[in-house]
């Protein structure tokens, strides 16, 4: 039939391109080392940047709230499932974020979804970094308000834009904290002064900043010690935090409205009690263990030395994302098979997710690795980097 036909034309132009690929399926628990088909590697995939997925606490406190409370909350959160510890955890974030108030979603992706289209309407601009994350992207596009793309992290660019803007009522400038695939940080302290002269308000998603960025890892806005002048901040539970979910952080006016106008809120069923207790105890890893967060800073620079030395192209990464950029796709795609049939497991990442002669094998280095798993990795990246004419 026409949709068989139509399927397999897609899958047909993947594999053309060398960019089909099979999931990936660890057989164990994620760490610095995993199993992939029987054979134990080291993983420099994963966003588990503190190691926090199997931190004992947090798997202690996540047991304990699965026997008291159950595996399913069974609810919505306006109808009958908001738990005690569902309040406790937003009361805990917007302590540690320094704003009036959180609200917890599912998924740092629903977040975006569920903040931008109740706030704006036609009236309204959206001025966005043009690389920002999918789920920004996808969350703007349910908007009715007017869009404009400003050049990568270029404050030119965005002046101009926001010169263009003067007419709309609301001006929402949207930002990641730190760019998925490149690993820069964004220019806030000058995102914050051109919003602030221009009367615009800001978003910033750090889905890469919270657990890594600021004091204890409360993100970009505390790193540049911007407490208080960033309106929205958006961040995930499921990266350094270690667990799973998304919240935004900003006024209690606007976690109000959201709670009664933001659809991925209203009609999806609330964490499991064992998910928010993890993430509560997330929290106090943060506060009480903040030599994590510089390990995991150290092995960063470690494996970027390494790399650098070697003479592959890191980009302007200066977080723990540290992309191996190689040019064509099909050309990360090997690298990244190459690399994991040598033990090493970096995903390799192509277009559409970044520009077609841009294409990388992308290393996430953790505070759970050690410097003897570094060393075999960069080895590994050198060996096979010279077989294939990288290097």
């Amino acid at each position: 039939n026409t949709l068989d036909r139509v399927l397999e034309e897609k899958i047909e132009e993947l594999k053309e391109q060398k960019l089909f690929r099979e999931l990936t399926v660890l057989e164990n628990a994620q760490g610095p080392r995993v199993v992939i088909n029987g054979k134990e590697v080291i993983n420099l995939s994963s966003n588990n940047y503190l190691g926090l997925a199997t931190h004992p606490k947090m798997i202690d406190e996540a047991i304990k709230a699965t026997r008291e409370l159950g595996v399913g909350s069974g609810a919505v959160r306006t109808i009958a499932g908001t738990l005690k510890i569902h309040q406790e955890l937003e009361e805990k974030l917007a302590e540690f974020k320094h704003t009036e108030a959180a609200l917890v979603f599912q998924s740092g992706f629903t977040c975006n979804m569920g903040v931008i289209e109740p706030l704006l309407t036609k009236e309204d601009v959206i001025i966005s970094d043009e690389l920002n994350h999918a789920s920004i992207i996808d969350g703007i596009r349910l908007s009715k308000a007017a869009r404009k793309i400003f050049k990568h992290s270029d404050m030119e660019s965005l002046d101009e834009k926001l010169k263009e803007s003067q007419d709309f009522r609301l001006k929402l400038i949207v930002t990641d904290g730190v760019f998925s695939m490149d690993g820069d940080i964004a220019r806030l302290p000058e995102i914050v002064e051109l919003a602030e002269k221009n009367d615009a308000f800001i978003m910033v998603d750090d889905a890469h900043s919270s657990g890594v960025l600021g004091s204890n890892g409360r993100g970009s806005v505390d790193h540049f010690n911007l407490n208080g002048r960033v309106d929205i901040q958006v961040g995930t539970l499921s990266k350094a935090i270690g667990v799973l979910g998304g919240y935004i952080a900003g006024s209690k006016k606007l976690i109000s409205l959201l709670k009664h106008r933001s659809r991925p809120f209203l009609f999806s069923t609330s964490h499991p009690p064992g998910v928010a207790a993890a993430n509560i105890a997330a929290i106090d890893v943060l506060l009480n263990e903040p030599e994590l967060i510089e390990t995991l800073w150290n092995n960063a620079k470690h494996l970027k030395k390494g790399l650098n030395q070697l003479g592959f192209d890191t980009g302007k990464s200066e977080t723990p994302i540290t992309p191996v950029i190689v040019g064509s796709g099909a050309l990360a795609m090997q690298f990244s098979d190459e690399l994991l049939s040598e033990g090493v497991f970096c995903t390799g990442i192509g277009f559409p997710t970044v520009p077609q002669d841009k294409s990388r094998v992308r290393t996430m280095v953790t505070a759970a690795h050690t410097k003897e798993d570094l060393d075999i990795a960069i080895d590994t990246f050198a060996r096979v980097g010279k077989r294939l004419g990288l290097i």
